[in-house]
C-alpha cells in the first residue's frame, strides 16, 4: 500500500513535468541539446538543475516540517538570508579566504540556521502556535536582521574559490551547485533510511496523541524537523550567495517560500501533515523551475509570468485535490465494475472450452 501511495504521489509531478517538456520540444527540437563551454556543460537541462538548486534543498526541509507539524514555514527565504549573511561576514572578516575558512564560515552559518529552526520549532512544538503565524515573526523582521549583520549594503565576495562554488570548479564539467544539491539529496536519503524520522514524522503529523501513546515525543520530533529545515536554509543560502557573488539582504531568495510550499504540494504531499514523499517534492521543485523557464521560452512578458503561473498552479491544485481524487477513484471503480460485468455476461464458446 505504501509503495502504491508513493507511486501515485510521484505520478502527478512527473506528468506535469512531461507535459512541460513536450511543450518545449514543440517549441524547439533542440531542447535537450548540451554544449561544452570552457570545460563546463551548458544547456536547458543543466540550467534547470542549476537554477533549482536552492529550491530543491528548501523543498526537502519544508516537506519534513509539513509532515510533522501540519503547517508550513514561510520564513525559509529570510532564514537563508540571515545564515548566508553570517557566512559572508565571517568569510570577509578572516585574514585570507581559503577552503578551510570557507568550511568554517559555512559550518557557522549552519549553526545559525539550526538556531533559527529551533526558535521557530519551539514556538510551534512547545507553545502550539500555528506554523505560519510562528514563522511570520521572522518573515517580517528577518531581512532587517540580515542587513544589520552585513554591516554595509550588499558586501561583495570577490574571490576565486567562492566563485567556483557558485559556478564551476576547473576540470569539473558539471556546475558546482548541481553537485552540491545531488550530495545533499543523497545525505538526506541515507539519513531517512538509517533513522526512524520518516515514521515518527508521519505518525506525529497524522495523530500526535496516538504517537505519544506509542512512545514518540511530538515536541521533540517537530523541533527536530524545524532544526533540519534550518540546516536546509543555511545550505540554500550558501549556494545562493556564492552564485550571486555578493550578499543582497533585500532580494536574496525573495519569495522563495511560496515556491517551496508549492513544490511540496505539487509533489503530492498533503499540506495538513502525515505521509510524505521527498522525491515528489524534489520533482515538484524542478517542475516549478521548468515552468518558469518554459514561460520565458514562450516569450511571455515577465510581468505577466506570475499570472500565468498562478493559473497553472490553481488548475494543478484542483486536479490534485482530495475531492477530485475521490471522484476519480469512484470513476475508475465504476469502470472496472462495468468491465467485469461485461466479461461475466459474455457468452461462452463450448468449442473453445472443450479444446
Amino acid at each position: 500500500m505504501k509503495k502504491r501511495t508513493h507511486g501515485f504521489q510521484v505520478l502527478l509531478p512527473l506528468s506535469v513535468l512531461a507535459i512541460l517538456i513536450l511543450i518545449n520540444l514543440i517549441k524547439g527540437a533542440d531542447y535537450f541539446s548540451v554544449t561544452l563551454i570552457n570545460g563546463a556543460l551548458y544547456g536547458n537541462i543543466p540550467n534547470i538543475l542549476f537554477g533549482a538548486s536552492e529550491l530543491v534543498i528548501l523543498a526537502i526541509g519544508m516537506t519534513l516540517v509539513t509532515s510533522s507539524s501540519g503547517g508550513q514555514d514561510i520564513s525559509v527565504g529570510v532564514a537563508a538570508t540571515i545564515s548566508s549573511s553570517v557566512f559572508v561576514r565571517v568569510l570577509l572578516g578572516s585574514a585570507s579566504i581559503t577552503w578551510t575558512t570557507i568550511l568554517v564560515a559555512f559550518l557557522i552559518s549552519c549553526l545559525v540556521g539550526i538556531v533559527i529552526g529551533a526558535f521557530n520549532g519551539s514556538l510551534v512544538a512547545m507553545f502550539n502556535v500555528q506554523p505560519m503565524v510562528a514563522t511570520l515573526i521572522l518573515f517580517t523582521a528577518g531581512r532587517s536582521i540580515a542587513f544589520l549583520i552585513d554591516g554595509r549594503l550588499s558586501p561583495i565576495l570577490a574571490n576565486d574559490l567562492t566563485s567556483q562554488i557558485g559556478s564551476v570548479i576547473p576540470g569539473v564539467p558539471i556546475q558546482t551547485p548541481i553537485i552540491l544539491t545531488a550530495v545533499f539529496i543523497a545525505v538526506v536519503a541515507v539519513f531517512l533510511k538509517a533513522t526512524n524520522l520518516r515514521l515518527y514524522s508521519e505518525a506525529v503529523g497524522i495523530n500526535p496523541r496516538a504517537a505519544r501513546l506509542n512512545g514518540i515525543d511530538p515536541v521533540r520530533i517537530k523541533l527536530l524537523t524545524y532544526m533540519i529545515l534550518g540546516v536546509c536554509t543555511a545550505v540554500a543560502g550558501f549556494i545562493a550567495v556564492t552564485k550571486a557573488g555578493r550578499h543582497d539582504s533585500v532580494n536574496l531568495l525573495k519569495f522563495c517560500e511560496m515556491d517551496a510550499i508549492l513544490a511540496v504540494a505539487i509533489g503530492g504531499n498533503p499540506l495538513g501533515g502525515g505521509r510524505f514523499s521527498v522525491s515528489g517534492s524534489i520533482i515538484g521543485a524542478y517542475t516549478i523551475e521548468v515552468l518558469n523557464r518554459t514561460l520565458l521560452r514562450l516569450e511571455v512578458d515577465p510581468e505577466t509570468i506570475k499570472a500565468f503561473k498562478a493559473v497553472f498552479i490553481l488548475v494543478l491544485m484542483v486536479v490534485s485535490s482530495p475531492v477530485v481524487r475521490a471522484y476519480a477513484a469512484k470513476g475508475v471503480a465504476r469502470l472496472r465494475a462495468r468491465l467485469d460485468a461485461t466479461v461475466a455476461k459474455k457468452p461462452r464458446d463450448p468449442e473453445r472450452e472443450e479444446a
